[in-house]
């Protein structure tokens, strides 16, 4: 069988035509659309050379095993909290990501939350919509500032919480960052302001947007604890991942009035249940929190260009790690047993 990629989820429909043009016959694709993972032969688990998987698949101990021959697994997106990457890393295999394909689209959204809040944009169509006379009224939205007035928080200042400070700071706003693990002088070259800790930023932020990985140290990141660190009638916008935020002490926040209004793109359970708590009580007749809370349907990172960037730059890691055994975008280098990488590499060849 010629040496292939498998797709066991592809987020379009079939053939993987683009991921085919960039493999350039070198290696086949074989896609499948998710939830047809019992539809997969065994032969493919056992035969692929690399893997690009979403969301939807977990890469675990006992997938692994299944796939002798793979060299690598690539996540088509920047999140890999679906993918044990110790456990890849110690059967050789290298774990990358796709870290760049959706930076401008996430912060763009970031801000509309942000913008569609703060200017009353949601609350003003909903008026209007209900009742086009008497919704025409300015001064009845939610919440309305000016945004140069604003301080304008954000956690987690990788790739695309720097694009999002960034718009931020266009629009007049005082920016200030908390993150650890950038390098000192950060602040200088961006002309930011850096928080010593979250709780500093917390405290001043009127907006807060989150833009971190799910990590054992992210997880509910935002909790009773820190929501009333909070400053009272801020807001909360989170695009990164949706463990990072405990919604049902986030819905406590929203109905006691401490938090204004939130913004959100992603949730720890996706879609979410119309009972869960957050749902249950944005959606209740007469709610008050129905013009203080924005979802999306993790749809940040979409929009048709995004997704044939995924697509092409996921395949071209995948393809680029398989002809160099390495790759810069690489996350589970400090795992990665090098001996048993190498002879992955030297049994392909043969």
């Amino acid at each position: 069988m010629h040496p292939f990629i498998l797709h066991p989820d592809l987020q379009a429909p079939l053939p993987a035509d683009i991921e085919s043009a960039v493999y350039g016959g070198q290696y086949d694709a074989k896609a499948f659309l998710p939830g047809d993972f019992a539809s997969i032969p065994e032969r493919l688990w056992s035969g692929a050379s690399g893997m690009v998987c979403y969301h939807e698949v977990v890469v675990n101990s006992a997938l692994l095993d299944r796939m002798p021959k793979c060299r690598v697994v690539v996540r088509a997106g920047v999140g890999f909290d679906n993918i044990d990457l110790q456990a890849a890393g110690e059967r050789g295999i290298a774990v990358c990501n796709t870290p760049d394909y959706g930076t401008t689209d996430v912060a763009d959204h970031a801000m509309a939350l942000t913008l569609g809040l703060l200017r009353g944009v949601t609350a003003y169509n909903r008026a209007i919509e209900a009742d086009p006379a008497k919704g025409w009224r300015f001064e009845d939205a939610p919440h309305i500032r000016r945004l140069s007035t604003q301080v304008f928080g954000v956690i987690g200042l990788g790739r695309i919480g720097t694009a999002t400070a960034l718009r931020a700071k266009a629009f007049g706003m005082r920016v200030l960052f908390f993150d650890p693990y950038r390098t000192t002088g950060t602040e200088l070259s961006l002309g930011l302001e850096r928080m010593p800790s979250l709780e500093d930023l917390l405290q001043i932020s009127d907006v807060v947007s989150l833009h971190t990985p799910l990590s054992p140290e992210t997880k509910h990141l935002i909790n009773a604890e820190t929501l009333g660190q909070m400053k009272a009638g801020s807001v909360l916008i989170n695009t990164g991942r949706g463990g990072c935020v405990d919604l049902d002490a986030l819905t406590d926040a929203l109905v006691s009035g401490h938090l204004s209004a939130a913004g959100l793109d992603v949730l720890e359970t996706e879609p979410p249940s119309a009972a869960s708590t957050l749902m249950a009580a944005w959606r209740a007749p007469g709610s008050p929190l129905r013009d203080r809370l924005i979802v999306t349907p993790h749809a940040a990172f979409y929009s048709p260009s995004s997704l044939i960037d995924l697509r092409s730059k996921s395949a071209a890691t995948a393809l680029n790690f398989l002809q160099t055994n390495d790759s810069r975008d690489c996350v589970n280098r400090d795992f990665l047993d090098k001996d048993k990488a190498n002879a992955r590499a030297s049994a392909a060849r043969v």
